[in-house]
């Protein structure tokens, strides 16, 4: 193996050093390399290449053929990150299920899974380390439940929520997680789970005392102008930048000057 070649104990290790962990999403070969050479940690093919790159409302249409086709294309790029996969809507309904679609995304050549939930699916998360597959939690606002809970909403606001997420999250360091995102939790919960478990927290609009953050790489970088996110402020109006482009091609294609 690659020295530099990021692993889940790496990532768990940098929890135990203070050191903050950035990840973002990628769904292909270019965007995979350039977060790579840019240094990020941990790069992972999220399910929201259903909303972002297919174009569909949500991520309860994504299927595992669906995310096969998009790790393939991401691990082509060979990253020193480590390459994690999301677990697509009901590949994981039983413990079965759970470790044979986890094993395709792995032949795929994602190096790590991630599955929404916590207690409610220990049995799936525990078969799949016993598959020697390396398992990332997360918690909060669910998106493949975004229809059971009517829409998108911040977790932790009630004192049963808060106490329901603090067992789900030690649950699953208890069982092996390498770490747990945490999506739109209140950020004191956010903080205490944090400060509780011994595994990293990456929060994604959970506020700044998780371990680290994670967003969907096109919303960072301005791409989809037509979605509205609170909890990300994009750090470069590529939308806009690539209309110019084009238009400004057209222009010279149209006038007789490009060539």
């Amino acid at each position: 193996m690659n020295p530099g070649k990021i692993t889940p104990d790496t990532i768990r290790a940098m929890k135990m050093r203070g050191e903050r962990i950035a990840a973002l999403t990628a769904y292909d070969f270019p965007m995979t390399r350039l977060l790579d050479q840019a240094g990020v940690p941990l790069i992972l093919v999220g399910d929201s290449l259903g909303m972002v790159v297919l174009g569909y409302p949500d991520t309860t249409h994504v299927t595992m053929a669906d995310m096969e086709h998009h790790v393939r294309a991401a691990a082509r790029a060979q990253p020193l990150a480590l390459l994690a996969a999301d677990m697509p809507y009901r590949s994981y309904d039983t413990p079965a299920d759970a470790v044979a679609n986890a094993r395709r995304l792995v032949a795929a050549g994602a190096e790590a899974v991630k599955a929404e939930g916590g207690r409610a699916i220990l049995p799936q998360v525990r078969a799949i380390l016993e598959a020697g597959i390396p398992f990332c939690g997360h918690l909060g606002m669910l998106p493949q439940h975004v229809h059971e809970e009517g829409g998108y909403r911040v977790k932790g606001k009630t004192e049963t929520e808060r106490e329901a997420l603090l067992a789900d999250a030690q649950a699953l360091a208890d069982a092996g997680a390498f770490a747990i995102v945490l999506e739109l939790v209140t950020a004191p919960v956010a903080a205490e789970i944090t400060r509780r478990v011994p595994v990293p927290t990456i929060g994604i609009g959970s506020g700044p005392d998780c371990d680290g953050q994670i967003l969907v790489t096109p919303d960072l970088l301005g791409m989809l102008p037509w979605f509205n996110l609170k909890h990300v402020k994009p750090r470069l109006n590529a939308a806009e930048q690539i209309r110019a482009v084009v238009a400004g091609w057209i222009a010279d294609v149209k006038a007789g000057r490009a060539r």
